[in-house]
């Protein structure tokens, strides 16, 4: 069935009245990104079934509604760090290996605690109902059929009970530390209760940076309801401050959190290391899919840096342009544990649902496991940088 834009938002508005009749919490998001050139020229008029994100990215386009698109897609001021996400990892060149017996590729991994089938988990976004009726409970579905762990967001538009309810992989809470602290400390608890095995504490977003194209299509945009806090606004959910976060707060929030504190955000070696020393237990190395400060580095180019800074003491993930399972071998052969996709999913769910996020995961991981076959790794411990040519070395 043919669906344009306008049929979708209807059907949002009409979905987000029913929600937020009954459901009670709802968490931030990161965007889809914008429609590359690779994607743009793929673009037919005769639809067929997606066979990678690419095709996911233009069938979203085609689907989702105006504001929706810009919301997701979107990336701060510029969008140079958006870009630069994909084009690092492009420029990022894979030494091939040949006759390695590949009859088992084994893509499992554990991390904290958990005994993961692949190395990939659905990163916090925002706002599912402009993708889907059944916004993050269709999310949880696909990743459990995916056997992926889900960052449910701040700022969903279904609970974080209801989706920890249909949800069969671990869910983590993502968390902004609002000012109201009172407020916060009864979030984590209803996530704790909820049944969430991590808390991700975003740490990068203090406040909405030059988000242009979301600010032109704003008017435009329908009202949402964020039963985690209990508003009802715009995509991403009413902004407040918090801009008073600090390191302070991180060891409050560790006197009475009961479950594992991720820190997501973390770009700066420094700021890797004093994670670390305040016992966090993981560290994300995230842009925020270039939607906070515009003109940084990809998370790619700095992923080595805040690795060889953390020196083992505890897991280093990472997300922002990951469109290929070529990509996830470069993080993880520059030390990541694993890796977090955010607008692929997104696009996989706007398409067809769960069984959407669920195929972008299947999607991903076998393009993973091929690659792994091609460059002569069997298990990802085997997985490191010298899957990468340098430059001298194509005159050895």
């Amino acid at each position: 069935m043919s669906i344009n834009r306008r049929d979708v938002l209807t059907v949002s508005l009409a979905s987000a009245a029913v929600v937020g009749q009954s459901a009670k919490g709802a968490a931030p998001a990161e965007a889809p990104a914008e429609a590359d050139s690779r994607a743009e020229r793929e673009q037919t008029d005769t639809f067929s079934a997606p066979v990678n994100l690419y095709d996911y990215e233009v069938a979203a386009k085609r689907i989702l509604s105006g504001p929706a698109w810009e919301y997701f897609n979107g990336g701060s001021a510029d969008e140079i760090t958006l870009r630069r996400n994909r084009s690092a990892l492009d420029l990022l060149q894979l030494k091939p290996k040949v006759l390695v017996d590949t009859t088992r590729i084994d893509t499992s991994r554990t991390l904290l605690g958990h005994n993961m089938a692949h190395p990939i988990i659905l990163a916090p976004t925002s706002s599912h109902l402009l993708a889907h009726p059944d916004a993050e409970v269709a999310t949880a579905r696909g990743a459990a059929s995916a056997k992926a762990i889900m960052v449910a967001s701040t700022v969903s538009n279904r609970s974080v009970e209801d989706i920890c309810q249909v949800a069969t992989e671990p869910v983590w809470f993502q968390l902004y530390v609002e000012d109201d602290r009172g407020a916060v400390k009864a979030l984590i608890g209803r996530a704790e209760n909820a049944g969430c095995k991590a808390l991700c504490i975003t740490a990068d977003n203090p406040l909405a940076y030059a988000r242009n194209r979301e600010e032109r299509v704003r008017a435009q945009a329908p009202m949402l309801p964020f039963p985690n806090l209990g508003i009802t606004a715009g995509p991403g959910g009413r902004a407040r401050s918090r801009r008073h976060f600090n390191w302070e707060d991180l060891a409050w929030i560790q006197s009475f959190a009961r479950t594992p504190i991720i820190l997501k955000g973390i770009m700066n070696p420094d700021d890797a290391d004093e994670a670390v020393r305040h016992g966090v237990a993981a560290i994300i190395v995230s842009n925020h899919g270039g939607r906070v400060l515009d003109t940084e580095p990809a998370t790619i180019e700095v992923l080595p840096a805040v690795v060889d800074r953390v020196a083992g003491r505890i897991p280093v993930l990472f997300d922002s342009g990951i469109r290929r399972g070529t990509d996830i071998v470069k993080g993880l052969a520059h030390g990541a544990s694993a890796v977090l996709i955010g607008r692929p999913y997104i696009y996989g769910l706007s398409v067809s649902g769960a069984d959407g996020v669920r195929s972008v995961v299947d999607i991903l991981r076998t393009e993973l496991e091929g690659a792994m076959a091609m460059t002569g790794r069997t298990r990802l411990d085997e997985i490191d940088r010298s899957v990468f040519w340098k430059s001298h070395d194509y005159r050895e």
